[in-house]
């Protein structure tokens, strides 16, 4: 099928190298044991790898990550690039690179095909370790910067801000790759922006990182291809594109199904095939056992939900339900993902064990989380669950809150240049910092007691039992130890705020505080905790006073003053979500009614009279493919969450066109829910209540 992009170039690259990991994609949902997709395994953080072996698409490829190389560059104050005049934290932090970096846009696009030149195009964000090392090793190197110059045009794309062009070039890298992707995403595409060969991370030169062939070498023979054999590679860039469209073209009507009652068993049966039933989690496999895990907040919020509205199942699937539910969520918080000290969740465990994370912490996970755990302790009435949804949102209202209400991206994995070096403790250090019976305790529950945990040295703290079984063998109460516990974890905290702080991404995403606004919405009317409600207040405020136009209009992002960037389907669907939780938390018909107004301008932009929703709006700039793809995700799927607040709508409001659009939109989906549900769990939620 590929004659040269994929056989010839491919041959060169063979190697493979970490990134920052997606997590387990489920858009090629017929695998069971397939769980969500995002990149060290971050969304994905999949390993840099380009490999010719073939693998399933969506499969995550797993190395362990080499030792650091790269030393130390400056940029050169005289070099400014057009990311200077960008807003993104990600894209500034390029703006001075030697690489002439341009941001996405039309004219951009319009350069490139004027000057005949391909298309280097590097996508990141940035929390992203690799992202940062691939800059410091190869776009601050100037030999390298000059070779790309002179003859690509380089674009450079924060994926936070564009979802729909990550969306579109990682399907792509799939296609190309047979599987796998992550970030930083590198993709050469021809001057109409269409894709012929990618790749992750790369190091700068051969030999760098073992056998590897380095991104200079890399550069000089994709020049080499694309001047000498370009009908070839033009002829693979369509095969590759037309390939996208059908990936992304997405839900799939199953003409004439109706809605099966069967589906939330199949889900959890679907789950129960990839569950880690030591440690919890999903995406397990006995064949991969030190995969990455991931949280899949979607596949909680479904048992959450299936445990409240089927109290009347079987004791069979009720328990089975309930000890996927409540493993996890034990597993997780016991774990070095979970951050004992300064509380809120990073984005990944690197193992199965859920002890050493990728140390990003993401807004995105811990709004979803932060339901998550207020809603389990509502279920089981198990203290820790309540403690951590608290955490949680002391976390997000100490370090990731802006001024005026919303709430920032995402917190980098490294400081210093070294992922982790934020998070992590050597033992004498916390020894020094305590009294010998406040490291008496401190060290026997967190595990200082046993050989380092992380990189053979440090500890990243973490939980063997759970703290009620600690009290337990205390005898004493789970209060009591808290009370012991938590003047001794502070003093820690303190020591640890002194140090040089990871990067903080100033980006206010309307998706994620959507998503934000849920989490402290749902804790606070959950947990009887007012002040959480107004924390979802303030944030809903910001956004309809900050990021919405004058006709109505939701705005993607904000940064420094500024909102910018027409909205995606995922957009409206979380900030609709967002208010419909605080109208549940008190009542106000201001949020309902914000929520309505919203939701007409996303009827108007984005639904599609087959049933369900694109991703882009019907006015939006006209890329390679327009996704109209249903999974869910480290975030759940616009079509998942609309259809939900659709239903909502129309019940409360009395709407019968809401709720003919909400069925419509599950219907559009039928073929996925009959084959994989659990690819989609958040849309099995609204599915369950048009089931006959």
């Amino acid at each position: 099928m590929f004659q040269y992009g994929r056989y010839v170039i491919w041959l060169c690259c063979l190697i493979a190298l970490p990134a920052c990991n997606s997590n387990p994609s489920v858009s090629q949902p017929d695998s069971k044991s397939d769980s969500k997709s995002d990149s060290k395994a971050e969304s994905q953080d999949i390993e840099p790898a380009i490999k010719s072996t073939a693998k399933t698409p969506g499969d995550p490829i797993e190395v362990s990550p080499p030792t650091e190389i790269e030393q130390p560059k400056t940029q050169t104050p005289s070099h400014e690039n057009a990311l200077s005049k960008e807003t993104s934290p990600y894209l500034l932090m390029h703006a001075h690179n030697p690489v002439n970096w341009y941001a996405w846009n039309d004219e951009t696009l319009a350069l490139a095909k004027k000057s005949g030149k391909p298309i280097f195009l590097s996508i990141g964000y940035s929390s992203c370790h690799w992202c940062h090392v691939m800059e410091r090793e190869s776009f601050l190197d100037q030999e390298i910067a000059d070779f790309l110059n002179e003859n690509f045009i380089c674009i450079k794309v924060d994926r936070e801000e564009r979802p729909d062009v990550d969306e579109i070039y990682m399907n792509a890298l799939q296609v190309i790759r047979s599987g796998g992707g992550g970030w930083p995403l590198s993709m050469f595409m021809t001057p109409e922006a269409k894709p012929f060969f990618g790749g992750t991370y790369w190091p700068a030169r051969d030999g760098d990182r073992g056998a590897s062939m380095g991104f200079l070498t890399i550069i000089q023979k994709v020049k080499d291809a694309y001047q000498n054999n370009r009908e070839a590679i033009i002829q693979d860039s369509e095969l590759v594109s037309e390939r996208t469209r059908e990936l992304l073209a997405g839900l799939e009507p199953d003409t004439g199904l109706p809605i099966q009652a069967v589906w939330p068993a199949n889900t959890i049966e679907n789950l129960s095939a990839s569950f880690d039933s030591r440690y919890g989690g999903f995406g397990y496999s006995a064949l991969n056992p030190s995969r990455p895990k991931f949280p899949e907040p979607s596949n909680l919020f479904f048992l959450l939900d299936y445990l409240q509205q089927n109290p009347d199942a079987s004791e069979q699937t009720h328990e089975q339900a309930s000890k996927l539910l409540v493993r996890t969520c034990e597993g997780m918080l016991k774990g070095g993902i979970y951050d004992h000290l300064g509380g809120g969740f990073h984005r990944y465990s690197v193992d199965r064990f859920w002890h050493i994370p990728h140390f990003e912490k993401m807004l995105y996970d811990n709004g979803q989380l932060a339901t998550v755990y207020a809603e389990a302790f509502q279920l089981t009435g198990q203290e820790e669950f309540k403690n951590v949804a608290n955490g949680i949102l002391e976390f997000v209202s100490r370090e990731l809150s802006a001024p005026g209400g919303g709430f920032y991206a995402s917190l980098d994995a490294e400081s210093e240049g070294i992922e982790g070096k934020f998070y992590r403790w050597d033992r004498e250090e916390i020894k020094s910092a305590l009294t010998d019976q406040e490291y008496e305790i401190f060290s026997k529950l967190y595990r200082l007691d046993e050989p380092p945990n992380f990189e053979e040295e440090f500890y990243a703290p973490q939980l063997k039992l759970m703290m009620s079984e600690h009290a337990a063998a205390r005898k004493m109460t789970l209060a009591e130890l808290e009370s012991q516990l938590t003047p001794i974890r502070k003093k820690l905290f303190d020591i640890r705020a002194k140090r040089q702080r990871p990067l903080l991404d100033t980006k206010i995403l309307a998706a994620w505080n959507g998503l934000m606004i849920r989490g402290y919405a749902d804790a606070g009317r959950i947990l009887n905790n007012l002040d959480h409600v107004k924390k979802a207040e303030d944030a809903a405020n910001f956004i309809l006073e900050k990021m919405v136009s004058a006709d109505g209009r939701l705005y993607r992002t904000y940064t420094d003053g500024q909102a910018r960037l027409n909205a995606y389907l995922i957009d409206y669907a979380c900030v609709i979500d967002g208010l419909i939780s605080l109208h549940r938390a008190n009542g106000n018909q201001k949020w309902l009614d914000a929520a309505n107004q919203l939701q007409k301008t996303q009827d108007d932009l984005f639904w599609d009279e087959k049933g369900g929703y694109f991703y882009t709006s019907k006015d939006h700039e006209q890329l390679i493919a327009r996704s109209k793809r249903a999974s869910d995700g480290a975030m759940p799927g616009g079509n998942s969450v609309s259809a939900a607040n659709l239903h909502y709508l129309g019940t409360t409001l009395k709407q019968e066109a809401y709720l003919k659009q909400s069925k419509q939109t599950v219907l559009a989906a039928s073929a996925i829910l009959t084959r994989a549900p659990h690819a989609v769990p958040r849309l099995v939620i609204t599915a369950s209540k048009f089931a006959e």
